[in-house]
């Protein structure tokens, strides 16, 4: 089932198979699965396993979902935008980025920032009569997506009429939730109900992944045939070393207890954002009481050289469309010595199995490191923080004065160079980018990790916000204390206001932003602002210079 093999530096593979033989000898894979909380803290964990049996119950829905899929497919949708955050909407994200669009069948898209320029560029995209709006959030209160809803729900209404704006949206969240009331009360066309025992990010084979999935025209009892493949393969009564969710599990929490928590994933591009959906669970699983894994996703591939004793390096490589470059890069790895795990994904579908097999083994990995898997600590204090200047801002109409490094000072470069200064053997930077999320940003972004990394030797994350925040923001406030952040933000070239509200997009983002600052700094993390104007591209190239400058 989807090959797993892995290469180890000899005192590591001693490691990783001594605690695999504990885990025998305990019978912990048979407590995981009778969700015995102590495994982990002993608190809370055994009302978070649902995601254990979801892919059986979801096929026994599968009538419904095959309803839903006619139903929007007749109706002459051309779009299925999902509004949604975190765990609601990385699995569509992925699903969508390895499929794309299927003849007959509506575009899903995704919109998961408050960045206005983005809330914007997704509106121009879709014809408003003719799209599905995809309203996801678990609890029902998460800041964005009631934003989000708020703002095209009034945008169908003004385009379709106030009778007929609730049939172009569905819902999903968990029963009771305050979404739930909103959307019966605005005459949504369906509401689909989560599974309350399944956190956000182990949700993807619930209807948060599944619902998006049937309206793409995905053929979802094949991709949940082989996720109930791999949790078999899982199971209980398989003996712990051929168990790929908890041998990999335990290879992420032994090597992560022995300094190797940086997990660098390199992943085949036909399936490359499975890496963004692997980012969230695993720096919110794992990144709390000062420990975890730190995923490194995207990054670009360089020699072995410029890499650290603190990686691990996990490839998930899709036999159908192998990358010779990643192949080539992979064996000098293994050939330098460094820790490499091997993942076969035979087909495109084998993403259901790779869903399990990660949820399992992040599971065991908590479990190994010693933490509560299913919590998120630390990302509550950002929204609060957010919340203290939201709040402000309805008061007065104004965020609180400040005078934060600009991209146009002229000593930038000096304060990058001192920031950068910092950086010790075994720390990790990560750009915090609160702009637009385009492929011109980001290689500009990419340009600049590429340049730490290899004149530091250390490990380089990108992520963008606010979606980063409900992914590896728990991880870089929770986490391990080795973090060097740069946080960049921007002034909004063109602002939407968010109806019903005194405050618009462009005020929560950098509301966002400043909560996201102010926590880091409170948690003592080494963190650094970088303001550019409303030209964002041109100040990403000022920035890149200044980098360049700032590290000789």
């Amino acid at each position: 089932m989807n090959r797993q093999t892995r290469m180890l530096p000899a005192e590591l593979e001693k490691q990783v198979r001594k605690t695999l033989e504990e885990w025998a000898v305990a019978g912990k894979v048979r407590r995981l699965w009778a969700r015995d909380a102590t495994l982990w803290t002993g608190a809370d964990e055994a009302s978070w396993l649902g995601w254990l049996e979801i892919a059986g119950a979801q096929v026994r829905r599968m009538d419904d979902l095959r309803r839903l899929a006619e139903d929007v497919r007749s109706l002459g949708f051309t779009r299925a935008l999902v509004l949604g955050m975190g765990g609601s909407s990385l699995a569509p994200e992925v699903l969508k980025e390895t499929f794309g669009r299927l003849d007959g069948f509506p575009e899903v898209l995704v919109l998961d920032s408050t960045d206005p320029a983005q809330v914007k560029a997704l509106e121009r995209k879709v014809d408003l009569a003719k799209t599905l709006f995809i309203v996801s959030s678990k609890s029902g209160t998460t800041l964005e997506p009631n934003l989000f809803k708020e703002y095209f729900f009034e945008r169908a209404r003004q385009v379709v009429g106030a009778e007929r704006a609730g049939g172009q949206f569905i819902a999903i969240t968990d029963p009771g939730s305050r979404l739930q009331g909103l959307a019966e009360a605005d005459r949504f066309r369906r509401v689909f109900l989560g599974e309350p025992s399944i956190g956000g990010r182990y949700s993807a084979l619930s209807n948060f992944g599944m619902v998006p999935a049937a309206i793409m025209g995905l053929d979802v009892a094949r991709f949940l045939e082989r996720a109930e493949e791999m949790a078999e393969a899982c199971a209980a009564s398989v003996p712990v070393e051929k168990n790929p969710g908890a041998v990999l599990g335990v290879t992420l929490g032994v090597l992560a207890s022995h300094g190797r928590d940086k997990v660098t994933l390199i992943v085949s591009p036909a399936i490359y954002d499975l890496g963004a959906w692997l980012e969230q669970l695993l720096a919110e699983s794992t990144g709390k009481e000062g420990k975890g894994l730190i995923p490194v996703d995207r990054e670009p591939l360089g020699p072995p050289e410029v890499y650290g004793a603190d990686r691990l390096f996990v490839y998930l490589r899709l036999a159908s469309a192998p990358d010779e470059h990643q192949d080539s890069v992979v064996q000098a790895l293994e050939g330098a010595g460094h820790p490499v795990v091997r993942i076969t994904v035979d087909d495109l579908y084998d993403l259901g199995a790779e869903f399990f097999r990660w949820e399992f083994a992040t599971a065991v990995a908590g479990s190994v490191l010693g933490v509560n898997a299913f919590n998120q600590p630390d990302v509550e204090a950002s929204k609060v923080a957010t919340r203290r200047l939201t709040d402000e801002y309805e008061k007065t109409g104004k965020l609180p004065p400040e005078s934060p490094l600009r991209v146009s000072d002229r000593t930038l470069a000096a304060a990058l160079g001192a920031h950068f200064r910092t950086i010790k053997p075994g720390d990790y930077v990560a750009l915090l980018a609160y702009v637009e999320m385009t492929a011109a940003h980001e290689a500009t972004l990419q340009a600049i990790r590429r340049a730490v990394r290899d004149r530091y030797r250390v490990a380089t994350c990108v992520g963008f916000g606010p979606r980063f925040l409900h992914s590896t923001g728990q991880a870089y406030k929770g986490g391990p204390n080795t973090g060097v952040f740069l946080q960049v933000t921007c002034d909004d070239a063109e602002d939407l206001p968010v109806p019903g509200r005194s405050y618009t997009f462009g005020a929560v983002k950098a509301a966002q932003a400043r909560g996201d600052l102010l926590v880091l700094v409170e948690r003592g993390r080494r963190a650094l602002r970088v303001h550019l104007g409303a030209d964002v591209a041109d100040g990403l190239r000022t920035l890149r210079s200044a980098v360049d400058r700032a590290i000789g």
